[in-house]
């Protein structure tokens, strides 16, 4: 009999972290962060790090786990998440997976196949070439034209997916995105129940714009400055994340730091219609949970999901 587990997802700033900590106090679980950043230590305020007092004791996986300077992918995260998964399980709890990386949610609910063990290294040292030669935008085109799909389900900037997408293409002839719905076939290997957080476009922007404020507020641009001076470099996983990107080039003198904010908002709403419309053409089996409904109060949410999960699982 699979195991359960629980996936809450939805776009950037929609409340999932309080009301995932509100689930896991009515239903006994432990959260598995699906974040693509907040894996990284010293990365805390441009990812919205969930803070020690906000876990009310909770306990978080995957967070705080890998330097700045580290890669981090898909196929790590599967691995590190499964057994997160298998550690609470052990423990009689529910995992409890919590994220807008859908690509990671993914993963991990399906087991899929990345074989990067049997991965030709000189197509990707040579996409990397192309890549210092050549620019961002000039991958990301060759991309859009052979596999718009994937294209269109990421960012331009995020180099280490557009080089994957081609070095798959390149090695097997193979959409990238075809294979993804190829793994999306197989039997997922969890009894799983999954709730994506939504609110109108409007309001969602308006959360946008107000967190990029705090960010700016609350020290992002002294966080950014100590990540580069302690050795990270631009070129890094962990540097692309949006807010680091921007921040990095108004220290560098590429932008004002008016510029910045504005690119970063732009590029968050951006991203946050990527995220919707990934969600809702992979998860359809996806419970949508409209945040405004509920008065945007995470206790309300968090009441109204532990009812569901309750009638599956048979835990009140």
């Amino acid at each position: 009999m699979k195991q359960p587990l629980v996936v809450i997802c939805g776009v950037t700033g929609c409340g999932k972290t309080a009301v995932s900590v509100e689930v896991c106090k009515n239903i006994g679980g432990e959260v598995i962060s699906a974040d693509s950043m907040q894996v990284y230590k010293g990365m805390d305020i441009g990812t919205a790090k969930v803070k020690e007092e906000e876990t009310q004791g909770i306990k978080h996986y995957l967070i705080d786990v890998m330097n700045p300077d580290e890669g981090y992918s898909a196929a790590l995260f599967k691995d590190m998440a499964m057994n997160a998964a298998n550690e609470i399980l052990n423990k009689g709890k529910i995992p409890v997976v919590v994220g807008g990386t859908g690509f990671y949610i993914n993963a991990l609910l399906y087991d899929n196949d990345f074989g990067d063990g049997e991965r030709d290294l000189s197509v990707r040292q040579q996409l990397e070439k192309e890549l210092a030669e050549k620019g961002a935008d000039f991958l990301y085109n060759e991309l859009l034209n052979i596999d718009p799909a994937y294209a269109k389900s990421i960012h331009k900037n995020n180099t280490k997916r557009v080089i994957r997408g081609l070095e798959f293409y390149r090695e097997t002839g193979e959409k990238f995105s075809d294979h993804n719905r190829k793994e999306r076939l197989n039997e997922p290997c969890f009894n799983h129940l999954i709730f994506i957080l939504n609110s109108d476009r409007s309001t969602m922007y308006e959360r946008i714009d107000r967190r990029v404020d705090d960010m700016i507020k609350n020290g992002l641009v002294d966080e950014v400055k100590g990540l580069l001076e302690s050795g990270v470099k631009r070129s890094d996983v962990s540097m692309q994340g949006l807010g680091y990107k921007e921040t990095a080039a108004y220290l560098c003198g590429e932008m004002s730091l008016e510029e910045a904010v504005y690119t970063i908002k732009r590029d968050t709403r951006h991203f946050a219609k990527r995220q919707m419309t990934w969600f809702k053409h992979q998860c359809k089996d996806g419970i949508w949970i409209d945040v405004g409904e509920f008065d945007n109060d995470p206790l309300k949410i968090a009441e109204y999901m532990t009812g569901i999960i309750g009638e599956k699982y048979g835990k009140n």
